[in-house]
């Protein structure tokens, strides 16, 4: 029992997430957690599938006797002022229905909050994204089912996340990101794709039409990329910064990536002709892209990357801005609902 709670006990009768002041400090008010959980639905998820299917998804909560409030979001960042609102209110259980990019809001809520440590707050998905990357890794059922199973397991877990900063016109802003990062040619596929999702455009095979669409457009640049102070100067396609194992869709792009090891797994493609990256799509999605020659694979907790011309960023398959760039890990930060099966092979 520390000092506070001694002099000043929190009454028995207190209620969840209400907030009591101390007679003895009354500069002092104490807010009990809130056992309830707060789900957070992007109903444009999916090109609207969230919308078409939250009714199903809300009867198997209601059915597995979950307590919850649902809250919507109306336009982009919405789910972070939602969740940074909700936390404040005492909110410790979160649950993402949507795709990627509603969970990367949520988490920046999560971290754009002072209330609790992020640690203290349980993070669950149900996925109803285009991609659902970041579910792969720990091999979460994409089935409501399924998912809903996941949190009723109670199984979490702590794993990294980074933050990276970059440019967005003339501002140098920053973002957390759980899963992966992308830029130079990655950067422009998902933003080329994600101007598509944005006007209801939507299917499976979206990011391949832009891949490949967009080999007739990308150039390689000069990068300079620096990691724990090694520098490395290269001619560069691509480069993945994970911490979880996948992206676009499905690529295994870092297939060693360990979400909890408290390092970035860096994927640099140094500059392919376009006849070669069609003949090696297939490594993408298997997890051989590594056994590439042309393709290196670093470790690292900070990392810079500079370019000749701006490399183009994507983090959780959210379209961002542009280089330069700086990438930090945050190790066992967030708290997360994982599968019994826990993280996928490599993990």
């Amino acid at each position: 029992m520390n000092v506070f709670s001694y002099f000043c006990p929190l009454p028995e009768k207190a209620g969840f997430g209400k907030g009591w002041q101390c007679p003895v400090l009354p500069s002092l008010t104490f807010i009990r957690p809130m056992d309830k959980w707060l789900v957070v639905v992007n109903p444009n998820a999916g090109i609207g599938k969230v919308a078409r299917d939250w009714k199903k998804i809300s009867s198997i909560l209601d059915r597995r006797d979950f307590d919850y409030q649902a809250v919507f979001t109306r336009a982009p960042f919405h789910a972070t002022e939602l969740v940074r609102e909700h936390i404040a209110g005492s909110f410790r259980k979160i649950v993402s229905v949507g795709g990627d990019g509603t969970l990367n809001e949520v988490v920046n809520g999560i971290f754009g909050q002072d209330h609790w440590p992020t640690t203290g707050i349980t993070l669950g998905v149900i996925p109803v994204g285009t991609g659902n990357d970041w579910i792969r890794t720990y091999n979460i059922p994409t089935d409501y089912e399924g998912a809903v199973e996941v949190l009723s397991n109670g199984r979490t877990m702590l794993q990294d996340a980074g933050t990276v900063s970059f440019m967005n016109g003339p501002e140098n802003l920053t973002r957390y990101f759980i899963n992966m990062a992308g830029l130079g040619f990655d950067g422009l596929v998902a933003q080329k794709t994600n101007a598509d999702k944005a006007r209801g455009r939507g299917n499976p095979f979206l990011y391949i039409k832009h891949l490949l669409s967009s080999l007739f457009a990308y150039r390689s640049c000069g990068t300079t990329v620096t990691i724990d102070g090694q520098v490395i100067n290269k001619k560069v396609f691509s480069i993945g910064v994970g911490i979880g194992q996948y992206n676009g869709g499905g690529m295994h792009q870092a297939p060693d990536a360990k979400p909890d090891d408290g390092l970035f797994d860096l994927t640099l493609i140094r500059d392919l002709s376009r006849l070669s990256v069609i003949a090696n799509l297939g490594r993408l999605y298997n997890g051989s892209i590594k056994k590439h020659k042309r393709v290196t694979a670093y470790l690292g907790r900070h990392i810079r990357i500079e370019s000749e011309s701006p490399l183009l960023l994507e983090a959780d398959g959210e379209s961002l801005g542009h280089s330069p760039l700086e990438f930090h890990i945050v190790p066992q930060s967030v708290r997360v609902l994982v599968n019994n099966g826990r993280v996928a092979p490599g993990g």
